[in-house]
């Protein structure tokens, strides 16, 4: 759709929509949902608002008020499961400094939850996917592994308490990398999910109209992601994010575990923020400052080449 305050809408793949209100204040809107990744319902709660906020934060904008998604079997399930789910929920939404307004529920066959998020953001400081520039680094936030990781509990190939690593990082928000990637100037940031590292690094490539190079063996990984990968534990989602990309990416030389590990999809990952390279390491301090203990810094971006997305070893 085309409208004069319509900053930002579903061009280029971008995480959140961007309506400005007036000269000073927009509003930044995103949806999201899924469906269990792990059994604890309070925890799942908490992972599933998380995701929905980090489209928010990777506009760089502050979320105020939040809409619960709710698909529930309620004729199958007891209640307090629900109110465990949105308790969890309510747990970070209070931790990100916004409010539930309420939402809306429907009886479903699979339980299903996730937020709408509103925040505010200046109209000449938000951040999108766009914007990336030859010569920046690459910085990633948190490390890759979640859809490995949940896959295997699931399979019962790790036990329960070796999934404690990924639930923290699943249920940390973005809030003070995308403070950082605002303060710092950052010329592109989108967060990484459901297409994987290689698939919004992709989005990112072809919407700045550059080439993105990332060193697979830079990008930190969850405890034994590798190990499981190697042994068939990745999700489908690997194989359709290649699918999608198609010629549009290289990857000589790096193993292909590797390669299914950073095409995998992701619940909650971290910020992938292109930063000019002399603020690199101002960026780096500052997130571990802050606490943001996984950042690392994964790649460079080049001159748009033969290839939008590469991987090297």
């Amino acid at each position: 759709m085309q409208h004069p305050d319509l900053l930002v809408g579903s061009e280029h793949f971008s995480d959140a929509g961007v309506y400005r209100l007036r000269p000073d204040l927009a509003i930044v809107q995103t949806v999201d949902f899924f469906p269990p990744l792990v059994d604890d319902p309070f925890t799942f709660g908490q992972i599933a608002a998380a995701n929905s906020l980090s489209d928010c934060y990777a506009c760089g904008a502050t979320p105020l008020t939040c809409l619960n998604i709710v698909g529930f079997p309620d004729n199958d399930l007891p209640i307090e499961i629900l109110r465990d789910i949105l308790a969890g929920g309510a747990d970070k939404v209070r931790e990100a400094g916004a409010v539930i307004l309420g939402g809306h529920s429907v009886r479903d066959a699979e339980i299903k939850y996730g937020l709408a998020v509103t925040g505010t953001v200046h109209p000449d400081r938000f951040l999108t996917n766009v914007g990336a520039r030859p010569g920046d680094e690459l910085i990633l936030t948190k490390p890759i592994g979640s859809g490995v990781m949940t896959s295997a509990a699931k399979a019962g190939k790790i036990a329960p308490s070796e999934l404690n690593e990924t639930i923290a990082i699943m249920a940390s928000l973005n809030a003070d990398a995308a403070r950082i990637a605002v303060d710092l100037g950052a010329h592109a940031v989108t967060d990484v999910t459901g297409f994987g590292l290689v698939g919004h690094a992709w989005e990112m490539a072809r919407g700045s109209a550059v080439t993105i190079e990332i060193s697979a063996a830079a990008v930190p990984l969850i405890g034994p992601t590798l190990e499981l990968a190697r042994g068939g534990a990745l999700t489908r989602a690997h194989k359709s994010t290649r699918e999608c990309i198609g010629d549009d990416f290289s990857a000589g030389g790096v193993e292909e575990a590797l390669v299914g590990v950073l095409s995998d999809a992701q619940t909650s990952g971290g910020l992938l923020i292109s930063i000019a390279a002399d603020r690199a390491e101002t960026a780096m301090r500052r997130l571990m400052a802050d606490g943001v203990s996984g950042a690392a810094r994964i790649g460079i971006v080049k001159s748009r080449g033969d290839f939008s997305i590469g991987l090297r070893s």
